[in-house]
């Protein structure tokens, strides 16, 4: 019985989640306007999230949502807001904000699973994934204006993500790094910053944050390769 209630419970609040969302969608539509591909975007995040957070909590030990989660929620909600305001073409009047704020939550969520006791590995990887996706986004935003190189932010850890797919020491365990932190949290601000259009050299400082995050993957990259196991020789894999 037990299980089944935070099976339900757990399934409820990402389902909630979704309802949250497509009323955020209809703000923004009578705000600025979405047009269709606003909606599309939005609504594809909308089915999307649930699922796929649904699905690891059903996975997962706890099989609910924590404190922190929520707030990781909250962030989502706004990034979803995002999301379809740049594939709208929206104002960065109203973008700008939205991401800001996502962005300054980043800093709660973690706290509030510290101070709580509710840390856990499916909430380190929904914060991640938040974190990526908005990046991700706001690269597709800052790459209209700037070029297609910008895209290289974003695209970058879903690359080395599906690497990892076919080499299995890209998947080694990474000891704690405050300076990957804070390469992680200077695209999201010089990105939201750049999309603002006020940032002065921005395509510069855009520039420098991708040079950044290539220096943080490549010397990760280099320490899970040092890392990996050696081949033992003298055996026939078969």
């Amino acid at each position: 019985m037990t299980t089944l209630h935070h099976t339900a419970a757990g399934d409820a609040e990402p389902l909630a989640w979704a309802g949250g969302q497509v009323l955020l969608l209809g703000v923004l539509e009578g705000t600025v306007g979405l047009g269709p591909l606003g909606w599309l975007a939005g609504l594809a995040y909308a089915v999307a999230t649930p699922v796929l957070l649904g699905g690891a909590l059903r996975r997962s030990e706890r099989g609910v949502l924590g404190p922190a989660d929520r707030v990781t929620l909250a962030r989502g909600l706004l990034v979803g807001g995002v999301t379809a305001l740049v594939a709208a073409g929206g104002p960065a009047a109203l973008l700008v904000p939205l991401a800001a704020v996502a962005l300054a939550l980043d800093f709660v969520d973690g706290r509030v699973a510290r101070r709580t006791g509710t840390a856990s590995p499916l909430g380190a990887r929904f914060d991640m994934e938040v974190d990526a996706f908005l990046i991700l986004v706001l690269s597709v935003r800052v790459a209209a204006e700037f070029g297609p190189w910008v895209l290289v932010v974003g695209a970058l850890r879903y690359a080395f993500v599906a690497a990892s797919w076919g080499l299995a020491w890209l998947r080694g365990p990474l000891p704690p790094s405050w300076a990957r932190k804070v390469v992680a949290a200077v695209q999201g601000v010089v990105l939201t910053a750049a999309a603002s259009g006020w940032m002065p050299h921005a395509g510069v400082l855009v520039a420098l944050a991708l040079v950044s995050l290539v220096w943080s993957f490549g010397r990760d990259i280099a320490r899970l390769w040092r890392g990996a196991p050696a081949p033992v020789e003298g055996i026939n894999h078969v």
